[in-house]
């Protein structure tokens, strides 16, 4: 873009003489490195000030409680206001010179224009306020979730905020039906779905979280808006199957344009998408070779199924699977450190929960880390669902055949050590906010799935190929997310050829084919597990190339997390000073 630098007013006194030696010759100054580095923290402030305000749930979780009283403008204008802000802060961060910035400043500067690049995107294009009829529901869900989950204030003052935000709920579900325009029908039977649980929560779990409380005016007025919220989420349930199902006609698929555009907004990869695919694809088969190998290890008499289901028998009981789980973080992270894998700073100790109630019917194992601005609540929870105690003993046993002893141990590699609790300990440590804030998801997922290979790789479990199975059957699943993704939303692949790779190529039962094929109809790129895993390990490899004799694994590992969760071609930047090819 054009500019004139003499109207620059620059902080440096020595910025400002070569600029007036540049402005008498008629020659643009030299930036000077880091003399541009206070003027960007000011617009990242703003940035991230404005981030903030237009979306309070995120600021609550985050531990900036500034907003804690209210909830995200769900009205057309609101969008548009959104979406003004965000073009706004684009041209002006576009505008600083990244030459006239440190280099740990260029890298954040990048990272805030993919962030506004990703929101503008959203709102613009993908438009889920006006394709998603969950956006709201459970999106109001999480808002309140947020609130009672975490002890960040004394329960009456967390009660009188959410009082607050609940409040403000009706008038967002009302919002809803002006928003709403000819949705994809899979969106609102997703939707629909979900909505028994997003009412049940406010009906149940809210006001059990809030029973300590003896203030009678304040539980009076919560009991109120919170009546009103279950009530307007039954209205919006029925309007959803009775009004907008009948006339949902549109279609879930990003096409190839908006595809590539998400990539390069949310991960800065520009791989052709045909390229991509033929990556996706030759690391499902390598995996399903893997997978036939470590079955044959284990019993060569059996089809690799056959040897699956064996292994799946050998399983804690429910009353014992959050103890045992407990027990393999502490194992493992005697590993992590044991192996010389990363270093683990000083911290709480993740605690083994059952998954709150509400979140049983979407959410297998979950990491809750306080966020990084967090002062108050800094307790962390890996919570671990449990079959519901009204099954049959017939189902019972069925669901926890998904938590035999193997597969225990590669979900808290995930989830904990040395996993995303481990990466977000460092949090607090990381450079810049921007970095605190906003972060790829092939980064941070990428991260706790390479790690499940790479331990197994370094000796846990001394190669039980129990344990590699298991591994290689979460790699499946995600193999199939990174090729089903791009096939539905580019290649015109249906929800139901979907599940068929779920099955077939993944070897995933079909209620988690269907729940699969369902989630990748709204979150397109969610091959960024597989993208993520193979960036850091293409790094990996380059890294240890470029430092020779002093390269050692922990290394490579301590300084990838204290970077951040950056875009991985940014991370290449910052540890072999040039992006390269990322596959």
């Amino acid at each position: 873009m054009s500019f004139n630098p003499c109207s620059w007013a620059l902080p440096m006194l020595a910025a400002g003489a070569l600029l007036a030696t540049a402005c008498g010759s008629g020659q643009p100054p030299a930036p000077v490195a880091g003399s541009g580095d206070p003027a960007f923290t000011k617009l990242e402030t703003d940035v991230l000030e404005d981030t903030y305000r237009l979306a309070p749930t995120q600021a609550t979780y985050l531990g900036i409680h500034k907003y804690d009283d209210m909830i995200e403008d769900y009205s057309r204008q609101g969008v548009v206001d959104d979406l003004e802000s965000a073009r706004k802060f684009r041209t002006q961060v576009e505008a600083i010179n990244p030459a006239s910035l440190s280099s740990d400043r260029q890298l954040d500067r990048e990272q805030v224009l993919h962030a506004l690049d990703s929101r503008i995107l959203t709102l613009d294009v993908i438009k889920p306020w006006a394709r998603d009829p969950d956006t709201y529901s459970s999106g109001l869900t999480n808002t309140a979730y947020i609130m009672i989950k975490r002890n960040f204030a004394p329960l009456e003052q967390r009660l009188k905020l959410l009082t607050a935000r609940e409040k403000a709920m009706p008038a967002a579900l009302a919002e809803a039906r002006k928003n709403l325009d000819n949705p994809p029908r899979i969106y609102v039977d997703i939707a629909i779905e979900q909505l028994d649980g997003n009412r049940d929560f406010f009906k149940n779990a809210v006001p059990e979280a809030f029973t300590g409380v003896k203030d009678q005016a304040l539980t009076a007025e919560f009991k109120k808006a919170n009546d009103a919220v279950v009530a307007a989420l039954d209205d919006y349930k029925v309007w959803l199957q009775k009004d907008l199902l009948p006339r949902a006609g549109g279609a879930f698929a990003y096409g190839a344009d908006t595809y590539k555009k998400k990539l390069w907004a949310d991960e800065m990869i520009d791989t052709p998408l045909d390229q991509l695919l033929v990556i996706a694809e030759a690391n499902l088969k390598q995996n399903q070779a893997a997978f036939a190998e470590t079955a044959k290890q284990i019993d060569p008499a059996k089809s690799p199924m056959e040897v699956l289901a064996v292994v799946q028998r050998d399983h804690p009981p429910a009353d014992k699977l959050l103890s045992v789980a407990q027990g393999t973080l502490d194992a493992l992270a005697q590993f992590v450190t044991d192996h010389h894998i990363a270093t683990i700073p000083k911290a709480e100790r993740a605690r083994v929960q059952e998954t709150p109630p509400f979140m049983r019917a979407t959410t297998f194992a979950s990491m809750d880390t306080p966020g990084p601005f967090e002062i108050v609540a800094t307790e962390a929870y890996y919570n671990v669902t449990l079959p519901d105690p009204k099954w049959s003993k017939a189902e019972t046993e069925d669901y926890m055949k998904g938590w035999y002893y193997p597969l225990v141990s590669n979900v808290s590699v995930h989830e904990v050590w040395p996993g995303h609790y481990l990466q977000f300990l460092y949090a607090r440590q990381f450079s810049s906010d921007t970095r605190k804030v906003f972060g790829a998801n092939s980064n941070i997922e990428g991260w706790a799935h390479y790690v499940e290979q790479m331990v197994i790789d370094e000796g846990l479990h001394a190669d039980d190929p129990k344990y590699r199975l298991a591994q290689l059957q979460d790699a499946l699943l995600r193999n199939a997310r990174f090729v089903v993704g791009i096939k539905m939303h580019t290649q015109g692949m249906t929800i139901e050829q979907a599940q068929d790779v779920f099955v077939k190529e993944a070897y995933q039962p079909l209620p988690v084919a269907k729940a699969e094929a369902k989630r990748g109809t709204a979150d397109a790129t969610y091959g960024y597990y597989t993208m993520g895993k193979l960036m850091i390990q293409k790094l990996r490899s380059d890294y240890k190339a470029k430092m020779g004799t002093q390269y050692s694994l922990q290394a490579f590992h301590d300084a990838y997390i204290k970077l951040g969760p950056l875009p991985l071609p940014l991370i290449r930047k910052a540890m072999l000073g040039e992006t390269g090819k990322v596959f």
